[in-house]
């Protein structure tokens, strides 16, 4: 099992999770794989309704500005303890499946319900994150700004797949997720996915746009006998 790493050898060196972390974002399988995945820190925002609302998208501004803010704090004149140079981590989304979003096997994506959220590194505490959100009000409204909480998430046993294409293919690759739990007998606890989007799809076609599926909270199924 691949083991979050807590405690860096040299505050010298900047913390890329592209490099430390590939089993939780970059998988070398090209097909499901299973991971255990231990608890991580995420400044989170809930919200409802269509990514193409204006809504989503300043949900998403927000918690970048949180992020960055952090990554920014020794430049802005107080450096958090055991701060480390690192690159922020990319945007993730827990997206509900168990609403009414789903009418006649088609998706009506004005009714679901998801939580946005960009994990934080090992250093940042709640006082961290309190600074944080005390920075930001000089540059968020209030309203938005409340909506924003700073948790903590276990995903524990899951299962997972890199989806490599635009994002309305991707039960392609929950199919392909599904028959992998099929095959091993687990099931799901809960109708969620967590889709991390390793790709800008600003600056990526959709046919080259990365975003990794994971189940998560998976249980044995009843009667099934895993070697």
């Amino acid at each position: 099992m691949p083991k979050q790493t807590e405690k860096k050898k040299s505050s010298a060196v900047k913390y890329e999770w592209r490099k430390t972390e590939k089993a939780f974002y970059l998988p070398k399988e090209k097909g499901p794989v299973s991971i255990n995945v231990p608890e991580m820190k995420f400044f989170v925002v809930d919200g409802a309704g269509s990514p193409a609302d204006e809504e989503f998208q300043a949900r998403i501004g927000l918690l970048y500005t949180l992020s960055y803010t952090i990554r920014m704090m020794p430049k802005s004149g107080w450096t958090p303890p055991d701060y480390q140079e690192y690159t922020v981590f990319p945007l993730e989304g827990v997206w509900r499946m168990d609403t009414d979003a789903w009418q006649g096997g088609a998706l009506d994506k004005t009714k679901l319900k998801y939580n946005l959220m960009i994990r934080q590194p090992w250093f940042v505490t709640d006082e961290v994150a309190g600074r944080a959100m005390e920075s930001a009000r000089k540059k968020v409204p209030a309203d938005l700004l409340g909506l924003a909480s700073f948790e903590s998430f276990t995903d524990g046993p899951s299962v997972q797949m890199l989806h490599v294409g635009p994002y309305d293919t991707e039960p392609e690759t929950f199919a392909a997720m599904n028959a992998f739990l099929a095959e091993r007998g687990l099931v799901r606890t809960e109708q969620a996915h967590r889709e991390i989007y390793l790709s800008d799809p600003r600056r990526v076609s959709p046919e080259k746009n990365r975003t990794l599926l994971r189940f998560f909270h998976l249980n044995t199924a009843p009667g099934a006998q895993n070697d």
